[in-house]
C-alpha cells in the first residue's frame, strides 16, 4: 500500500499542493464548459451556509467549500495505466474496486484519492475512473472496431508524459514544473466538441450503448461531472427544481438520517450537446456532461456495509422502479428502521467508523479505564469518519439516468455473477498495474492509530 505521507523537500512541491491546483484549475475549466455547474456550486453553497447557520451539521470542517470529485471514463488498459502514475504525482491512489457491469453499465473502476488523514483535510480532491470493457459489447465487428479506434488516440499530452516520468525518477517536482504538469494536464480532461469518429460509426456506438459512444467516440475522456459536496441533500434537491435545473428524479443512496452514513447522489440532467463530425458531415447531438451534488455520512464497517446492503436488497422486494423520490425516500426510511441511528449505538455495536482522541492537552497519572469509562467522563472524545468512496448501485444509478439505456451491450448473466466481479477485478488490475486499495482496511487503520494514541497517552486504554 503507497503511503501518502510528504516529507517536504526544498526543491519539490508537495503533492497535497499539486493536488489543490489540479483540482481548482478543473473546476475553473468546467464552469466555463458547463455554466451550469457554476449554478450548482452557488446553491450548494447557499445550502451549507444555511446548515451551518441552524447548526444542523453533522459535520463542517473546512474542507467542505473545495471538496470536489470527478469522474472519467477510458476505453484503454494503458490508458488507466498511465493516469495511475499521473495521479500518483498528485498524491492520489486506487481505493475500491467497482463493477457496473452488473448494473447493465459496460464499464469497471476505481477511485483515485488521496489515502491518510493529512492529506484528505488538505484536499480531498477525488477522481472515479471507469475503463471500458469492451467484452460487454454484443457485437463482435463492433466491439473489435471500437478497440482498433482506441488504439488510434493518445489522451495525454507530450508534457504530461514527460513530467510524469521525471518526477518518478527524481522524487519530486519543482514549481515551475508542478504549473507545467496542472496546465499540461487538463487537456485530457477538457471537452472536444469534434468527434473522433464518423457520423455512422457514432450512431452504432451510441447503439450499443450510449457510453460506449461517450468512450469511444471522441479523442479525450473529458470531465463529466464534477461534484460538490453538500450537507443537506433534500433541501438542494428542491432548490434545483425551484430554480428549474432539470434534477434527477430520485436521491441514490441511503435515506436522511440523524447521523448520516455512506454517501447520497442526485445530479442534474446531462446536458444535450452538439458535435461536429470530421469531414464536414454535419452536426450531431451527445449526452454525457451533468451536474453532481452529494451529501457524505460517516464511514461503515463490513459489519455495518452487509446490514446496509441487505437492506437495500430488501428495499428492492419493497418497490419496483418508482420515479417519486418522496415516496421512495419513505420506503428507505421505513426498510431503514432496522438501522441504529445514534452515534453511541453506531460505535457500540461496531457499524461504523471513528477517530478517537483527548479533550484534553493532558491528564494526571491514575489507574488505566476501559474506553467507555473515558468517554463517559468526557476524557476522549469520539469523531466519525467521513465515508471518502463509492457505492456501485448509486454511480449505476447516476449514469443510467443521464445516459439512458440500450440493448447492444449486455450485463453478466446470473450464472456468471458470482465469478464475474472477482475475474474482472483481476483483469482491471492488470490492467491499472497495481492492486487497487481495500478502503475497509484505511478506515481501520485510521480508527486503530487514534486507539493508539489514546491507549499510549492515558496510560493503558482498553478498546
Amino acid at each position: 500500500m503507497p503511503d501518502d505521507g510528504y516529507i517536504p523537500h526544498a526543491r519539490f512541491v508537495s503533492p497535497n499542493e499539486i493536488r489543490r491546483d489540479f483540482c481548482a484549475a478543473l473546476s475553473s475549466m468546467y464552469r466555463l464548459e458547463v455554466p451550469l455547474y457554476g449554478e450548482l456550486i452557488d446553491l450548494v453553497n447557499d445550502v451549507n451556509e444555511r446548515v451551518k447557520e441552524r447548526g444542523g451539521s453533522w459535520e463542517t470542517s473546512a474542507r467542505l467549500g473545495v471538496e470536489r470529485h470527478g469522474a472519467i471514463r477510458l476505453g484503454r488498459p494503458s490508458e488507466l495505466a498511465f493516469i495511475a502514475r499521473f495521479f500518483a504525482t498528485l498524491g492520489m491512489y486506487p481505493v475500491g474496486y467497482y463493477d457496473l457491469s452488473t448494473s447493465g453499465v459496460p464499464v469497471h473502476a476505481t477511485a483515485f484519492r488521496p489515502i491518510s488523514s493529512s492529506a484528505l483535510e488538505a484536499n480531498p480532491f477525488r477522481v472515479f475512473t471507469s475503463l471500458l470493457r469492451p467484452e460487454l459489447i454484443s457485437d463482435p465487428m463492433l466491439r473489435q472496431q471500437a478497440l482498433d479506434i482506441l488504439a488510434k488516440r493518445e489522451i495525454f499530452h507530450p508534457r504530461v508524459r514527460e513530467l510524469v516520468t521525471m518526477a518518478e525518477r527524481q522524487g519530486g517536482l519543482g514549481e515551475d514544473e508542478a504549473k507545467d504538469l496542472v496546465q499540461f494536464g487538463l487537456e485530457t480532461f477538457r471537452w472536444h466538441e469534434t468527434a473522433f469518429v464518423d457520423q455512422a460509426t457514432y450512431r452504432k456506438l451510441d447503439q450499443a450503448h450510449p457510453l460506449v459512444a461517450d468512450i469511444v467516440g471522441f479523442r479525450g475522456p473529458h470531465i463529466n461531472h464534477l461534484t460538490p459536496r453538500v450537507l443537506d441533500i433534500d433541501t438542494a434537491q428542491r432548490d434545483m427544481i425551484r430554480r428549474e435545473i432539470p434534477a434527477k428524479q430520485i436521491i441514490e443512496g441511503p435515506p436522511a438520517r440523524q447521523c448520516p452514513i455512506l454517501l447520497r447522489q442526485t445530479s442534474f440532467q446531462a446536458l444535450t450537446e452538439a458535435i461536429r463530425f470530421p469531414g464536414g458531415e454535419g452536426l450531431g447531438a451527445h449526452r454525457a456532461r451533468f451536474g453532481e451534488i452529494e451529501s457524505r455520512g460517516v464511514a461503515l464497517t463490513p459489519k455495518g456495509h452487509d446490514l446496509y446492503m441487505k437492506l437495500m436488497d430488501e428495499l428492492k422486494r419493497v418497490e419496483a422502479h418508482i420515479e417519486n423520490n418522496d415516496e421512495h425516500q419513505a420506503n428507505l426510511q421505513k426498510v431503514f428502521a432496522r438501522f441504529p441511528d445514534s452515534w453511541k449505538s453506531l460505535r457500540k455495536d461496531r457499524l461504523a467508523y471513528f477517530t478517537y482522541s483527548l479533550a484534553f492537552t493532558s491528564i494526571g497519572p491514575g489507574t488505566p479505564r476501559s474506553l467507555e469509562d473515558l468517554i463517559d467522563d468526557g476524557i476522549v472524545t469520539v469523531t466519525p469518519i467521513v465515508y471518502e468512496d463509492f457505492l456501485p448501485a448509486s454511480a449505476a444509478g447516476i449514469f443510467q439516468s443521464n445516459l439512458g439505456s440500450s440493448s447492444g451491450s449486455r450485463s453478466p448473466t446470473p450464472e456468471e455473477s458470482s465469478s464475474s466481479t472477482e475475474s474482472s477485478k483481476v483483469v482491471f488490475e492488470e490492467a491499472l498495474g497495481q492492486t487497487t486499495i481495500d478502503y475497509f482496511e484505511l478506515y481501520e487503520q485510521i480508527q486503530q492509530k487514534s486507539l493508539d494514541t489514546v491507549r499510549r497517552l492515558t496510560g493503558g486504554v482498553v478498546p
